[in-house]
């Protein structure tokens, strides 16, 4: 299998977008986490949900017609519906600093949210009457940092499931011919599955690069039957992709939808009813674009960083320390 080289002077990750943090609240009992991804300065961002069962907060100002085009977070949640509550913790932290979208005298942290189904993983979800997920994001947005954050059972990752083996969070970037940078980062919670039939091999290995999630290259036959997770569990796959090209709002939507082209290259099946399959994209801006050739490069790029990011995601999983826990892609015998 051909490997192309490394990316020079970068980590392979979603900070290697000037501008980026990321941060993650990890509770390994809980079989839970919240990750956030932190903009050093408002970011142009949108987003598109293909998923039949999405849960999120604040995504409808996404909306390429909508007023607010700029984001100061994206959060990622574990806990269903009710990690919705993490999005209040990092507004608060954000608050604490001035930040936010000023209305008069006030200012109003944006920070748009996507959850995944991580209920049922064998975790302790017996929280009592207010869920932990606030105390959460806030504690992640603490923790957000440039450079090398983990993957894998980890943050908004640390619950994640799916068909076959364990899921987690994922990374991964490139650079364009013009010198742009793109990178995404997911949680992989899918309903279907990441491998191949029942082997070890990625449905994203031909645009894996210098080995990130094994070297495996593909298998002599693939199996393409279905394999799900439940035919009634509802499961989410949740990812974002960032840019230092400067995007319009409706460039950065369509960025958002090459990201799920990323999907349909990495998991299969992908979109179903019972996926709430969610990708934000947001533009730092920090560098110039203004043709539609580096627009089309981008969306290309989208495509195979959300791919690579949900096979390392998988790749980078430890199974949780729980009975029954689903087993990891490294614990394979």
């Amino acid at each position: 299998m051909h490997k192309d080289p490394p990316l020079p002077d970068l980590l392979n990750l979603i900070t290697d977008i000037d501008g980026v943090a990321v941060g993650h609240a990890t509770d390994l009992a809980l079989g839970s986490g919240v990750t956030v991804i932190v903009f050093d300065e408002p970011a142009v961002a949108s987003g598109t949900v293909l998923g039949g069962a999405p849960g999120g907060r604040d995504t409808g100002l996404l909306d390429p017609s909508m007023t607010v085009s700029a984001v100061d977070a994206f959060v990622f949640s574990g806990g269903s519906a009710f990690g919705l509550d993490a999005a209040g913790g990092v507004q608060a932290g954000l608050r604490e600093v001035g930040r936010g979208f000023a209305v008069g005298s006030v200012r109003i942290p944006i920070v748009p949210q996507a959850i995944l189904m991580d209920l049922l993983n064998g975790g302790n979800k017996d929280w009592g009457i207010h869920s932990p997920y606030r105390d959460m994001g806030y504690a992640a947005l603490k923790a957000a940092a440039k450079g090398v954050f983990a993957l894998g059972t980890t943050g908004a990752g640390t619950g994640a499931t799916t068909a076959t083996f364990k899921g987690g969070l994922g990374s991964a970037s490139a650079v364009s011919s013009a010198g742009h940078r793109i990178a995404a980062v997911v949680a992989v919670n899918a309903l279907g599955s990441a491998t191949i039939g029942d082997g070890p091999h990625f449905w994203a290995a031909p645009f894996e690069k210098d080995g990130e999630f094994g070297g495996l290259g593909m298998p002599a036959v693939s199996d393409h039957r279905m394999r799900l997770k439940g035919m009634n569990t509802p499961a989410t796959t949740i990812g974002a992709v960032v840019t230092d090209a400067r995007l319009t709002k409706a460039e950065a939507h369509r960025l958002s939808l090459a990201g799920h082209d990323g999907f349909a290259r990495a998991l299969l099946p992908a979109h179903l009813p019972l996926d709430g399959d969610t990708v934000f994209a947001a533009s730092t801006g920090r560098h110039r674009r203004d043709d539609m050739a580096s627009l089309m490069e981008l969306c290309h790029l989208a495509t195979l960083v959300m791919a690579r990011a949900i096979a390392r995601g998988v790749y980078e999983a430890s199974a949780l320390p729980a009975e029954g826990a689903q087993k990891a892609w490294r614990d394979r015998s």
